[in-house]
């Protein structure tokens, strides 16, 4: 947008596109966090070390789906499409359409599909997508502050829309996931990241190779 296009706008669009265009992502991540606190895990987008950690049990030539929950303004997405085979999609979903819009304008990438719609419809979003199943999936939703029984609707259906061997990786600021994954799925890996706003827990929820065979629970 030029300059003489800005002033032509109402006086709050002109102040939000100053916004956005002085604070960029940072602007638009703190924005969504004042509108919605309660969906958003953190004030300060996670560090280089903590998504390195996070994405590093991915076996990435062998994933056709990657989807992410709570991509806010995009902080894994670039490493991820960085890693991602060219013939793969990354399908991001969040419930706040300022990062939904956001992400649409800054990552021209074909792989690359922002959706505007909630964890607990993976199913329904991965299926739309012509997806019967997911290789992957990363969330960093405060899973334990998430009203009634939405975190527990969040991992059953994951763990549905999970392949098997897949996995669902978790970010998260406390413990609470352990029990959470714990009824679905086979095994769970941790892992803490210290050098992260806040520290950081890390889990790797795998569903088991041979459903039919495996017991829900962790081993």
């Amino acid at each position: 947008m030029q300059s003489n296009d800005l002033a032509q706008l109402p006086l709050r669009q002109r102040i939000k596109a100053r916004a956005e265009r002085l604070f960029g992502a940072w602007g638009v991540f703190f924005k969504g966090f004042l509108k919605h606190p309660v969906m958003v895990g953190s004030i300060v987008p996670s560090s280089d070390r903590t998504i390195r950690k996070m994405l590093a049990p991915v076996p990435w030539k062998d994933v056709q789906l990657f989807v992410e929950y709570g991509p806010g303004v995009g902080t894994f997405c670039r490493p991820v499409l960085d890693k991602l085979p060219r013939n793969a999609t990354y399908i991001a979903i969040d419930t706040n359409p300022d990062f939904i819009r956001y992400l649409r304008k800054t990552i021209p990438d074909s792989r690359f599909v922002a959706v505007h719609g909630s964890a607990a419809d993976v199913e329904d979003i991965i299926a739309s997508h012509g997806f019967a199943h997911a290789d992957f999936v990363l969330s960093g939703l405060p899973l334990s502050t998430l009203p009634g029984t939405v975190a527990d609707e969040i991992a059953q259906a994951t763990h549905r829309a999970l392949r098997p061997g897949g996995a669902f990786l978790i970010y998260q600021f406390n413990t609470f996931t352990t029990q959470l994954l714990r009824p679905y799925f086979e095994r769970i890996d941790r892992g803490y990241e210290l050098l992260n706003v806040l520290p950081c827990h890390l889990f790797w929820g795998w569903k088991a190779q041979d459903e039919s065979a495996a017991e829900h629970g962790n081993r």
